[in-house]
């Protein structure tokens, strides 16, 4: 295999890793957004929660920080979904009673909240030098065996997941969340504890952005600030998720693909055109405001020609021939 071969599948490999990734911080958004209509602005809170409690449980000993106790990944992941739920669950009982724009704002004023405690806590988190030398699994293994396995992993906790919404999305759980999403008040109206139930589905749609940013650190193998900066948790997962279509997980896995894959491929562009010579070396320190734009254009397009998605969500409506045939209520008689 020539080496510009190799690179390629390696860069494929590393593409689809991040791609998946991404996939599982989009589908927690889903279960948020898509199917209860909870404004979280603060993806990146939790993202943090997860991948700090990770790295801090299964990092080796070190006095930079407290934590460093060797840990098994798979101890770290389940840790990071732990204290991601709790920490929405008391954000959730202080937030969800209010409504669209200021349940957004909210999210994102806690999730700083979170972000600069973390960064600014140097006992805890070793501040802005972060945390370094996290295990990835497999990491023992000879290239590129090791990265094809972790990214197997990723896979697999992607299937994992997806399956496991994709069978809530459809039990009467599901159909709950949905008309709670759709028309709040009826859904009360009807008997059901509305609040409980959007407490339920903002906990789980967290618990399941902290799995993501923990695979993120182990990733990376290190986590610091610059990891959990909104522009590559909150809005990137936002353009994932409304690009590919939100209320199906289909379209959040699909949609996680296509803009990272976007995302990636022009930082790979601008910086092959920069040395090359095909443009001047000060767009170097410009390229991350045009990927932004370019996103935001792309993202224009998609909503433009597929105002749901790429994927949108699929409605089950009843034919006429269905609705004539239903049994229609007799009206009672004057007695």
């Amino acid at each position: 295999m020539s080496d510009s071969l190799f690179g390629l599948m390696m860069y494929a490999v590393a593409l689809l890793t991040m791609g998946g990734i991404y996939a599982v911080l989009c589908l927690g958004l889903n279960i948020q957004w898509g199917f209860t209509g909870l404004f979280n602005a603060g993806i990146a809170g939790f993202f943090a929660i997860g991948a700090y409690s990770s790295a801090l449980l299964t990092a080796p000993p070190t006095p930079n920080h407290v934590g460093g106790f060797d840990l098994p990944i798979p101890v770290g992941l389940a840790a990071a979904m732990l204290f991601s739920g709790i920490v929405a669950y008391a954000v959730g009982r202080i937030c969800l009673r209010l409504r669209s724009d200021y349940l957004a704002m909210a999210t994102i004023g806690i999730a700083e909240i979170l972000r600069l405690i973390l960064k600014n806590e140097a006992w805890l988190t070793n501040g802005s030098r972060g945390i370094s030398n996290i295990p990835r699994p497999f990491e023992g293994l000879p290239a590129p065996q090791a990265q094809f396995a972790f990214l197997a992993v990723v896979l697999v906790i992607v299937l994992f997941v997806y399956v496991l919404i994709q069978r809530g999305a459809h039990a009467p759980w599901g159909r709950v969340m949905r008309a709670i999403r759709d028309d709040d008040i009826a859904a009360s109206a009807v008997g059901k504890d509305v609040e409980q139930l959007r407490l339920q589905s903002f906990v789980f749609g967290s618990m399941v952005m902290g799995l993501g940013g923990a695979l993120m650190a182990h990733s990376f193998k290190f986590i610091g600030p610059e990891a959990t900066e909104p522009l590559l948790t909150t809005f990137l997962v936002w353009v994932m998720l409304i690009a590919g279509g939100s209320g199906n997980n289909r379209g959040a896995v699909l949609g996680a693909i296509v803009i990272w894959t976007i995302w990636s491929s022009t930082e790979v562009f601008i910086n092959a055109t920069i040395s090359w010579g095909w443009v001047p070396q000060a767009w170097a320190t410009q390229g991350a405001f045009l990927r932004v734009f370019l996103i935001g254009l792309v993202l224009q397009i998609v909503l433009q020609r597929y105002a749901k998605g790429l994927l949108p969500e699929r409605t089950v409506e009843i034919s006429g021939r269905a609705r004539a045939a239903a049994p229609r209520a007799q009206p009672e008689s004057a007695d």
